[in-house]
């Protein structure tokens, strides 16, 4: 499966059914909500109460559920390259069927994710400053070893798992025009964009200014590397956007928008203060950009913004 369809998505929700929670729905008030227009109808899908504080859990066990009912599980178990979430994901869905996970991570990992990963009893591995460097690093284990590699994004079963939220979405809130997502490396954006795609509803893809590889390659045509600079890197630093994501867009309404690390920062505080919701950087990007205009709702238009992970120190929260 090179391009998942939402027959995979579909598929993928059949296959995690009772691994995973359903996203909860919850309706935010337009007033308190400054780049939203009169009369626009908002929900925030609080997926960071998700199985290990993010969506990855939904592609993680797609992904180990269908190559272990393929048969295609080794005995050295399974292997990803990570900056926490998608690592701390394939830890736990290992765990549930009883193999092995090895991570690497970046050394610039936040200690909180490795804390999460060691609990569920992954074998942790650190390597190098960036996501690339461990990603090298975990391919040579994989060819090393024999262990499963898989890919924090750059995946079918992992996109299609991803965009098993989007039917849950809109069974609780009776129909969507708009879903709202953060973008890193592309894996939520291809799924949520299948799904999306299907039933008619716009997607507007959000990225920090400085972690932009959806938008350039949206510019380009094709995928770029692009720097990475941002609060929200450890999740969303991805240096180039999935093939997958862009075949995605192509066949979706699609809106590529920017925040920057101030509105992210801030959009999360505001969530902390009207709703006392501790989400992570990458999560409070999406919602930043509501926030802050970066995109503009319509009058009467349905809106979700999904708030994709909670693998945060809250500390800083005042």
């Amino acid at each position: 499966m090179l391009q998942p369809t939402y027959a995979d998505v579909r598929a993928a929700a059949e296959r995690i059914s009772g691994y995973v929670r359903h996203v909860t729905l919850t309706p935010a008030c337009h007033r308190s909500i400054p780049g939203v227009g009169v009369g626009t109808q908002t929900w925030l899908a609080l997926e960071h109460f998700q199985h290990t504080g993010s969506f990855k859990a939904r592609g993680a066990v797609n992904f180990t559920l269908a190559h272990r009912d393929q048969g295609l599980l080794p005995r050295s178990g399974i292997t990803i390259a990570s900056g926490g979430n998608a690592g701390v994901a394939c830890a736990w869905a290992a765990r549930r069927i009883d193999t092995a996970a090895t991570v690497f991570l970046p050394e610039t990992a936040p200690p909180v994710k490795v804390a999460r990963l060691r609990r569920l009893g992954a074998q942790v591995m650190s390597a190098g400053t960036s996501y690339a460097e461990a990603a090298a690093d975990c391919e040579r284990y994989a060819a090393a070893t024999g262990a499963l590699r898989s890919h924090a994004y750059d995946d079918a079963y992992i996109a299609a798992g991803a965009g098993t939220i989007v039917d849950e979405m809109l069974a609780r809130a009776g129909g969507l025009d708009t879903i709202m997502v953060s973008v890193g490396g592309g894996g939520l954006f291809t799924g949520v964009a299948i799904a999306a795609a299907h039933h008619g509803i716009r997607v507007v893809a959000v990225e920090p200014e400085h972690c932009r590889a959806f938008n350039a390659a949206l510019t380009q045509g094709h995928p770029v590397d692009v720097p990475v600079d941002s609060i929200a890197a450890d999740a969303l630093g991805a240096r180039r956007v999935t093939p997958m994501a862009l075949t995605a867009a192509a066949a979706a309404d699609v809106q590529s928008v920017l925040v920057s690390d101030e509105e992210i920062s801030a959009a999360r505080q505001y969530l902390w203060d009207d709703r006392r919701l501790a989400v992570e950087h990458a999560a409070a990007a999406a919602y930043a950009a509501l926030h802050f205009g970066a995109y503009r709702s319509r009058p009467g238009e349905r809106v979700a913004v999904v708030l994709c992970g909670a693998n945060t120190d809250p500390s800083d929260l005042t």
